[in-house]
């Protein structure tokens, strides 16, 4: 579930916004002070913020602007403020998106999700970075420190499914029911050889392996 802080003195577009998005499984916070929005955002996690400009005791500008030197949270501006002024402050101190008021809580949610998605994909890539190993279903190839391993089809198939279920215990039969390139007439011993030819290629040593580790009776786990 999504979760939402907006930061909005207009009790009833508050009202009708939050039940709106609610409908869609997100949920809101709504605070019409921006000191307590402050406070909330510096005590529990959301995923994105709606922010009002027009607000009691601090301009939503500068609400922005405090938001943005502690966190990278996505923020919408949503505001009854249609001076272009107010649209590049408000991009110049960090908002992503920009909703004139009135506006159709669809289009919301579409920008909501939008920004959400980028954030998560983001964070995504900056894992893989981290990973020594890395699928590119595209080019039907996985990078070992960034350089392409030479692999059969077979070896490619059983290291993509341990990748893709990361730190999970694999048994041989999973392995020969969910590889294409797999017989269902394949012993585990032959699953055994490839998993050792796949160790080889990552310079392993089977004895004390980093990445592809047996499970005694099981089949394998692999980590990174």
């Amino acid at each position: 579930m999504k979760n939402i802080l907006m930061i909005e003195d207009n009790v009833e577009l508050a009202e009708i916004l939050t039940e709106y998005l609610e409908s869609f499984d997100i949920k809101v916070t709504t605070v019409d002070d921006p000191y307590i929005g402050l406070s909330k955002l510096n005590l529990e996690n959301f995923d994105l913020v709606i922010l009002d400009l027009t607000l009691p005791g601090l301009d939503g500008l500068e609400v922005c602007k405090e938001i943005r030197k502690n966190s990278t949270i996505p923020i919408i501006i949503s505001s009854a403020r249609h001076d272009l002024t107010d649209k590049i402050n408000a991009f110049d101190f960090g908002a992503d998106d920009y909703m004139p008021k009135p506006y159709d809580p669809q289009e919301l949610l579409a920008r909501i999700n939008n920004l959400i998605r980028r954030k998560n994909d983001i964070k995504q890539n900056e894992n893989l970075k981290n990973k020594d190993l890395i699928i590119n279903e595209f080019e039907h190839i996985i990078t070992f420190k960034s350089k392409p391993l030479n692999l059969t089809v077979a070896e490619y198939d059983i290291l993509r499914y341990l990748i893709k279920k990361e730190g999970g215990a694999i048994t041989r039969e999973e392995l020969i029911y969910n590889c294409d390139s797999i017989s269902e007439n394949s012993t585990n011993k032959s699953i055994d050889v490839i998993i050792g030819r796949i160790r080889s290629k990552l310079g392993e040593d089977s004895k004390d392996p980093k990445y592809i580790h047996a499970i005694r009776g099981i089949g394998y786990k692999f980590i990174q």
